[in-house]
Formats: structure tokens, sequence, C-alpha cells
């Protein structure tokens, strides 16, 4: 880089310590520091590398985040103790990113992701040793004329912004990561943002607020790096325990953002964006006036691009229809005021109809099938048979369900045992899937199964009849065919009632 020659030429006066528990790491690292700085020392550990310090202060402190012992960020807040003006970098692996928040409120000199790329280490190196030095000729020419005092002023504060922007990066890397881990957030932080400031702006607030907003709104849904897989990533209706788990990702983004005192205004902000007007919302019941000002506008935006976004199990409201939900809403779960504001301003608001929830890429549709494949016939279940019936009401990709019922199926347990009922459920589930490739078929009731179609024709049960036959005909097959228009076929529970006649 063009700076390199400097960076050395300011590393001949500066001492460096080094710590890093993998030694591979620790040796290459180690010998590249040595170009360049006067004097290096290594540990292994954080307990090894704080006895090192206590010794012998050193200008920079660079350490790996997890570590044996004491790991880097149980050692920083110590040397910071001892030095609140210590410079530190910290280095860590991408899959640690939710330590990095923890790092930021150690007020860190910067951070670097393994497996180490140099030339960002040489930019931060560059970076605090500048500001070692800035600090230093500062020290020295206190005494000097005023001028060189405010250009040396000025430089720290341009290194100052730096590491701020250093810190938004971070955190945006950080919501992105949170919506590629879940395809319905994708994009839902940035509307969310847009609206807020839209609604801001006309309701009067200063420029200064509306962007404080729209960076809270961009962040507001930061605390769901914590979030379970198992619940941010589950496709369908979560349960009780399940929503009270999503729900902890407003105190806990709160949390992290608290943490940074550069953050707190939007902590505040963001930390009430699931509470109501009526005082019936999460994490503290806030009510009214309670709720901060700004945080009533989030509330609204936040449910405002969740009512026009297509979910498995709801499907997107229409614009019009969306406005109206938010007059019948204003007093109860939105500030009146903010609600007048916001149906005028987004009375013109384009909705992109393709934000949707289903799977678009290869690695989705495995995350699909975790959840809804029968494991034993390796079909559908009966859950995804709900979400197609319901999103059939709006795509009318069949036209027809095949049901076959498998009688006697009980006693054919008893006679031969539950291994031998299982495999004849993988055979039927097997035949069907030859005879009948371009269906959709589900296990339905643990012994029946449905396909999904646009063939009107029945299903035959005499393809089934060899395989019966091994197994001495214990049970045998039925099968009736249904128009999903005629019987208006829209849920599993539709489906179950009609089966029940």
């Amino acid at each position: 880089m063009q700076y390199i020659k400097e960076l050395k030429k300011l590393g001949n006066k500066i001492s460096v310590l080094y710590v890093e528990d993998d030694s591979d790491t620790r040796k290459t690292v180690l010998t590249y520091l040595k170009l360049i700085f006067k004097e290096v020392e290594d540990a292994p550990d954080g307990e090894l590398g704080l006895k090192k310090y206590k010794k012998q202060k050193f200008d920079i402190v660079i350490a790996d985040i997890l570590m044996p012992n004491k790991n880097g960020l149980e050692m920083a807040q110590e040397i910071k103790d001892i030095n609140p003006m210590q410079e530190i970098l910290f280095t860590t692996a991408f899959s640690e990113t939710s330590y990095l928040l923890e790092a930021i409120s150690l007020n860190a000199g910067g951070y670097i992701i393994k497996p180490i790329n140099y030339d960002i280490l040489n930019e931060l190196l560059y970076k605090v040793v500048q500001k070692i030095d800035i600090f230093r000729r500062q020290k020295e020419y206190e005494d000097n004329l005023q001028t060189l005092v405010e250009q040396k002023t000025s430089q720290n504060m341009k290194l100052e912004e730096e590491k701020i922007d250093n810190y938004e990066k971070t955190l945006l890397s950080l919501v992105e990561l949170v919506e590629k881990r879940d395809t319905y957030t994708g994009g839902h932080s940035q509307r969310v943002a847009k609206y807020c400031r839209l609604i801001a702006k006309k309701m009067g607030y200063s420029q200064q607020e509306c962007d404080l907003l729209y960076r809270a709104g961009i962040l507001h849904d930061i605390g769901k790096i914590e979030t379970p897989d198992a619940v941010l990533l589950k496709p369908g209706k979560l349960d009780a325990l399940e929503y009270k788990l999503i729900q902890q990702h407003v105190v806990t983004g709160e949390e992290l953002l608290s943490k940074i005192p550069m953050y707190k205004e939007l902590a505040k902000i963001m930390g009430s964006h699931h509470e109501r007007y009526d005082g019936n919302g999460y994490p503290r019941g806030l009510k009214g006036d309670k709720i901060p000002e700004l945080s009533r506008i989030m509330i609204l935006a936040d449910a405002f691009d969740a009512m026009t976004t297509n979910r498995i199990y709801k499907p997107r409201m229409d614009l019009q229809k969306a406005l109206e939900q938010i007059r019948s809403l204003s007093g109860a779960q939105f500030d009146p005021k903010v609600a007048k504001y916001a149906v005028e301003v987004l009375k013109d608001i384009k909705i992109d109809p393709n934000i949707f929830q289903l799977p678009s890429t290869e690695m989705e549709e495995k995350r699909f099938a975790f959840y809804f494949q029968d494991q034993t016939t390796k079909t559908y279940n009966h859950t995804y048979l709900d979400l197609v019936l319901i999103q059939n009401q709006a795509n009318n990709q069949f036209g027809y369900l095949k049901v076959i019922f498998v009688h006697n199926f009980a006693q054919l347990n008893s006679l031969l045992g539950w291994k031998k009922g299982d495999d004849l459920l993988k055979e039927i589930a097997t035949t069907l899937r030859d005879k009948y490739p371009n269906d959709f078929i589900f296990r339905l009731h643990g012994d029946d199964f449905v396909t999904a179609s646009n063939d009107q024709t029945k299903i035959d049960t005499a393809i089934f009849d060899e395989l019966l036959q091994k197994y001495n005909n214990a049970v045998y097959l039925e099968s009736i065919l249904l128009d999903i228009k005629k019987y208006s076929i829209a849920s599993l529970d539709t489906l179950e009632n009609i089966l029940k006649q």
C-alpha cells in the first residue's frame, strides 16, 4: 500500500503485544509484525498476555477474542482499567461476530476478521500508529502555535470519524448477516427505515431527528442475531414459547446498542418498536406518551411493512387495505397523530408484490424440507399441505386433490409389527412418486396420503395390488378425487371437514 513505508517509519517507535492462542497464526503474524515495529512481544492466552502488559506497557495490543484461560475481551477490559487510553485491536473468526459489539463497547481501535487480510491489517495499524504519533506530537508541541494544535486536533477527529464509520459498517454487516439468515427479514430493515423517515419528515421532525430514526430503523432487528435458528428460520407459525423467544430480540438489540455510547439514542428508539399505544405491547407494556415519540413512528412503520409483505401463512394486504388497517388501529396499536400523518405519506408508496417468504434458492428449499418433510416416507407432511392450500387461493397452482385412504393399517401393525407398517408406507409413497411424478405428495393422518395435482384422473388403486400382496393383503386402499374450487378447499381444516362427511 502507498502508506506502508510511513507505517514502517512510525513503527520504529512503537511497541506491540500480540496475544493469540493458535500457534501457527501467532508465529506467522508475529514474524510479520517484527518487520514493522521496534519491539514485539507475544503471548498464547489472555492471562499471560495480561501479565506481560503489567510488567511492561505497550503502545498497541493486538488480541484474539476467543482464547483459553482469559479471553481477549476480558484481558482488554483489565488493560483498559489500567490505561483507558490503551490502543487495542481485535482479531476474530467470522462465526464470532456477535462478540464484536462488546469489542466496540471497549472503544477498540478496530478489528480484523480471520483469516487475516494483511492489507486490512496494515490499514488499521497505520491508522492506530498515526493516532499514537499525533497524540505524542500533540504532547510534545502543546506549547506551540494554536494553529498547529488545531491542525492536529482536526487530524485526530478525522481518525475518530473513520473509527465511527468502521463501527457503522460493522453493525450494517451484522444486520445483513441477520437478513441472510431469514428470508422474510431480507430488505425489511431498509423498508422500515425508509417509512420511518418519510413519516417523521411529514410530521415536521428535524433533519437530524429523521436521520436518527432512519439509522434506528436499519438496526431495529439486530437483536435477532441471538435468536435461535430453529425459531428465526421456522417458516411456519410459532408456538407460544417460540413467540416469546422471538420477542426477546427487542431486549437483546437494545442491550447491545446501549453499550456503545454513540448508539444509546438509537437503542432507546428501537427498544420500544413492539410496544402498543394501548399498552398491550412488549417488552415493557408502555402506554401512550410513555412510549418515546420516535418509537411510535417505528411501531407503525414496522407494522406497515409486515402488512404489505407476503408471509407463508398470511398473504400481504394491498396498499388500500393496509391504510384502512392503520386507521382502524389508530388509538389502539398506533399513536393517532402518527397514524394520521402515516396514512397521508404512505398512500403513494409503491409496494413490491414479489417480496415473499417462500424459498427461492436451493439452500432455502433444503431449509423448508427440514420443517416440512415426513421423515418416514420422505413425502411432505400435513403442515406443508396446509401451507399449499392457503397459498393456492392466490396462485391457483393446483386444481385437484387425490386422497388415498389406507384401511386396516392398525391391524397390519398388530399382525406384522410397526417396522413392516413403516415399510408399507414408504413403498406406497415410492409408488406414488413413480406413477405421478408431477404431483405434490403429502402424508396425512399417519396412514393416508394426499396428492395435489392439475390432473383430474382419480388414482387407480390397482397399481398397489402387487405391493399389498407382499403384506398379505392386510390392508386395502380407497381413492377419491376432490375438485379444490368446487369444494372451496382453502386449508387443511377445510379438507379434514370434507373427509369427515
